[in-house]
């Protein structure tokens, strides 16, 4: 089995071959036929190339096929974002009377879908703390469908059983499926674990420039082809040069995770002594409460870290304030470095009460890019400081 870097180079090179040494972007919404058996064939092609490109796109398949060399599944389907990627897929899996079990931490976006978009439809939802294996055991009804799980999850970097959950799953006959944005695979690949999909918003560290909004399945062949004729319908297409843009920030992800992984470490080393934060969310901390699982299931643990501050919102917007290099900003997974107050930021997605039970109101998601180690440390620390006095 080729390394990473290998895969991210070469995985797609049979998918569409060109004698151009990067691919070609397509960008055409349609493909002609030689015959009626050739249109006829590649009209109900699943997850296809050359029909019309709400069905596929040589770009596409491109992407998905390093997605699923890395991930280590059989298949990919991208999508036009992390959300696009966790609906088309839910919508998929679940129908009216099914039940969901989903994680009290995690994403506002996949949040959202699971307390309020499911119900709506008729599906029932329960949200557990991902850090009990228990508690997904006993959230399990005869109607449950599909386990939702996020490790690390997004901002408090709670750490989920993967191994516990997909075991409790299929002994249930019941899917799951993990979203990996904040690890990336080459810092954690669920479908080792035994999970049944996996989720990316690739907007994230698989493009690694902010310059892409996009999402990606990987997973079994059979699942893909359902979600992928369900995304005919909700029409969550990934634009050709997207696409492309996606698969040249896929080709050095080998190269920024390590600087990424090294980034987040030494931050939240600097910050969890600082006397204006409270607690700093992080698993490669031997102080995380779920380090030894962290260190079971991951090789690295990526860039984003929570730093909680004792005074609330005022103390963490003056820290915010303070950033010369991080910007205030959504997203993460970028060279650069970001950070921002997810309380503010997932007005849109919650209830103020949906949430202050989700996020402490200091808590301030900080995410390490690719910039000198020693400039991000004098970085945030100088902030730190102006923030406390």
């Amino acid at each position: 089995m080729p390394g990473n870097s290998t895969i991210t180079v070469h995985a797609d090179r049979d998918v569409h071959p060109s004698r151009a040494v990067a691919p070609p972007i397509y960008q055409t919404a349609t493909f002609s036929a030689e015959d009626a058996e050739t249109f006829a064939r590649t009209a109900v092609d699943p997850r296809g190339k050359d029909f019309y490109t709400r069905f596929g796109n040589p770009n596409h398949a491109q992407a998905a096929a390093v997605i699923a060399d890395l991930e280590g599944t059989e298949a990919a389907l991208v999508t036009a974002s992390g959300m696009a990627a966790i609906t088309t897929a839910v919508l998929t899996l679940v129908s009216a009377g099914d039940h969901v079990i989903g994680q009290k931490s995690t994403y506002g976006g996949t949040a959202s879908v699971l307390r309020n978009l499911l119900p709506r439809l008729g599906v029932s939802t329960t949200l557990v703390d991902q850090t009990d294996p228990e508690a997904f055991a006993k959230a399990l009804t005869p109607k449950t469908r599909l386990i939702l799980v996020e490790t690390p999850s997004n901002p408090l970097l709670r750490i989920t059983d993967l191994r516990a959950v997909a075991d409790l799953a299929r002994a249930r006959g019941a899917l799951t499926l993990a979203d990996n944005t904040f690890a990336t695979p080459l810092n954690q690949r669920p479908a080792d674990f035994g999970v049944d999909l996996v989720m990316h918003s690739a907007t994230k560290y698989l493009n690694g420039h902010s310059d892409v909004s996009a999402g990606a399945l990987a997973g079994p062949a059979e699942i893909l082809d359902r979600v992928w004729d369900t995304s005919l319908l909700t029409g969550a297409t990934l634009g050709p040069i997207d696409a492309w843009l996606l698969l040249r920030g896929i080709r050095t992800l080998p190269l920024r995770m390590p600087r990424h992984n090294e980034n987040g470490l030494a931050l939240a080393r600097a910050l969890s002594g600082h006397p204006a934060v409270a607690r700093v969310h992080y698993p490669g901390l031997v102080s995380h409460p779920q380090h030894t699982l962290a260190l079971d299931q991951m090789s690295g643990f990526g860039g984003v870290l929570g730093v909680e501050f004792a005074d609330g919102f005022e103390r963490a917007d003056a820290f915010l304030g303070r950033l010369r290099y991080p910007r205030r900003s959504a997203s993460l997974g970028g060279v650069e470095s970001l950070a921002v107050h997810p309380a503010s930021m997932w007005r849109g997605m919650l209830s103020e009460e949906q949430i202050a039970e989700a996020v402490p109101p200091g808590l301030v998601r900080l995410a390490a890019g690719t910039e000198d180690t020693s400039d991000l440390v004098a970085d945030v620390l100088a902030a730190a400081d102006a923030a406390s006095t």
